[in-house]
C-alpha cells in the first residue's frame, strides 16, 4: 500500500518564505533594483528594472547622517523618503500589476531598501521575495562563474587582419543561427586606437561582466560559439582571464581578406571619423613613440587631406597588420584544426553567404 507523509503547514510556510538566490532569477515575473541610479547605472542584473527607494542625493544625505549623527536619526529620515519614493512607484509602476505579479527585488546586501519594497509588496498580496545576499551575491555569483564557465564550451575563433569583416561575419553567423559571443559588441568599442563608437560611452568592468555572464549562461555546450580574436583589453575594458585562456586554446576560422577590400570596408565602417580628421590626427600623434614621429606626421597629413584610402591603407600597412600578426603568432598559434576562408566580397550578401559556408563547414 501506498504510504503518504503528511507535511505541517508551518513547514510550507517556512519553505515558501526561503530567500531566493541567483539561480532563481528566472523564475519571477520581475526582477527590481531597489538601489539608487547611480549604483544601477554602474551594473546591475541584466533585464532588472531601477525603482530606487533613494536616489543619489538621498542615499548620500541619509549616509551622512548616519555617519556625522547617529544610526537613529537616519532611520527616521530614511524611512520618510523611502516611504515617499514607494508610494510613488505603486501609483506609477505597480498600479496595473495583477495579484498573480511575482517580482523579485534586490538593494545592495539585501537589507533595508530591498526589504521596505518587498514587505510593502507582500502586504498588498504580491508574491514578492528578495534577493538574498542583495547585489553583492550576485556579483559573487559572476565572478565565480567568469572563472566556471568559459572552459565549457568549444569556441571557433574568427581571424583577420583589421578590416577583415569580423564583426560583420558574427553578426551573419548569429543571423544563421549560430552561437555567437560578440566581446566588441558587449565592450561597445571596436577594439583599436580609433575604435571607439561615436557618441557612446563604454560600460563599466563589472556591466561589461555581466553582459558577458548572460551570455555564456545561456549557450549550449554541445555547440561551437564563434569569437572574435581578442587581445586581453577592448578598448578600456578587460577580457577575464579564464575566456582568453580558452580562446587561446581554441581553433580559428582565418580569414584572408584582400587590401583593397579591407580598405573599402574600414572606409564605410569608420565613416564617422571622416568628418573629423582633427580627431583622427589627435589619436593618431599617441603612435608617435610607437612608429615614430616622421611616420605619424605622414598619416596626419593624408588626414589633413582627407585621403581616406591612402591614410588607411598605409595605417593597415604600417601599423595594424605588423601588430595583428605578431600578436596571431604568440596568442592564435596555427592548428590543424583551422579553417581557412578566402573572401573578397564584404557586402551584407557577401558575408552572409560566407557565413554560411563556415557554418556548413564547422
Amino acid at each position: 500500500m501506498t504510504r503518504f507523509r503528511v507535511i505541517p503547514v508551518s513547514f510550507l510556510k517556512a519553505e515558501s518564505s526561503l530567500p531566493a538566490t541567483v539561480a532563481d532569477l528566472a523564475a519571477f515575473d520581475e526582477i527590481i533594483d531597489a538601489r539608487s541610479p547611480g549604483e544601477f547605472a554602474e551594473d546591475h542584473i541584466p533585464g532588472a528594472i531601477n525603482l530606487p527607494v533613494l536616489d543619489d542625493a538621498e542615499r548620500q544625505r541619509v549616509g551622512t547622517l548616519y555617519k556625522q549623527v547617529s544610526s537613529f536619526e537616519a532611520k527616521k529620515v530614511g524611512a520618510a523618503l523611502v516611504s515617499r519614493n514607494i508610494a510613488s512607484h505603486l501609483e506609477a509602476w505597480f498600479g496595473d500589476k495583477p495579484k498573480s505579479y511575482r517580482p523579485l527585488v534586490y538593494c545592495w546586501r539585501g537589507g533595508n531598501r530591498s526589504g521596505s519594497l518587498t514587505h510593502v509588496l507582500q502586504k498588498i498580496g504580491f508574491a514578492a521575495q528578495m534577493l538574498d545576499g542583495g547585489y553583492k551575491a550576485y556579483r559573487r555569483h559572476v565572478v565565480a562563474e567568469l572563472e566556471r564557465l568559459p572552459p565549457l564550451f568549444g569556441y571557433r575563433v574568427v581571424c583577420g587582419p583589421t578590416g577583415s569583416g569580423k564583426s560583420r561575419l558574427l553578426q551573419a553567423l548569429a543571423a544563421e543561427g549560430a552561437q555567437v559571443l560578440d566581446l566588441e559588441e558587449l565592450a561597445a568599442h571596436r577594439g583599436s586606437l580609433l575604435g571607439a563608437l561615436p557618441g557612446q560611452d563604454q560600460p563599466s568592468q563589472k556591466s561589461f561582466e555581466s553582459a558577458l555572464w548572460f551570455a555564456l549562461s545561456r549557450f549550449d555546450p554541445a555547440r561551437p560559439v564563434f569569437v572574435e580574436s581578442e587581445s586581453k583589453k577592448i578598448g578600456a575594458l578587460r577580457v577575464p582571464d579564464a575566456l582568453l585562456a580558452a580562446m587561446h586554446a581554441s581553433p580559428c576560422i582565418r580569414l584572408e581578406v584582400p587590401l583593397a577590400a579591407r580598405v573599402q570596408l574600414l572606409t564605410e565602417d569608420y565613416e564617422h571619423f571622416l568628418h573629423d580628421p582633427e580627431t583622427i590626427k589627435r589619436q593618431l600623434g599617441y603612435l608617435a613613440n610607437l612608429r615614430g614621429h616622421e611616420t605619424v606626421t605622414a598619416w596626419q597629413e593624408l588626414a589633413s587631406q582627407q585621403a581616406w584610402p591612402e591614410l588607411v591603407a598605409a595605417l593597415l600597412e604600417q601599423h595594424y597588420d605588423p601588430a595583428y600578426f605578431k600578436s596571431l603568432a604568440r596568442n592564435y598559434a596555427p592548428s590543424p584544426a583551422d579553417l581557412s576562408f578566402h573572401a573578397e566580397d564584404l557586402s551584407a550578401e557577401g558575408v552572409r553567404q560566407l557565413a554560411r559556408a563556415i557554418v556548413a563547414a564547422v
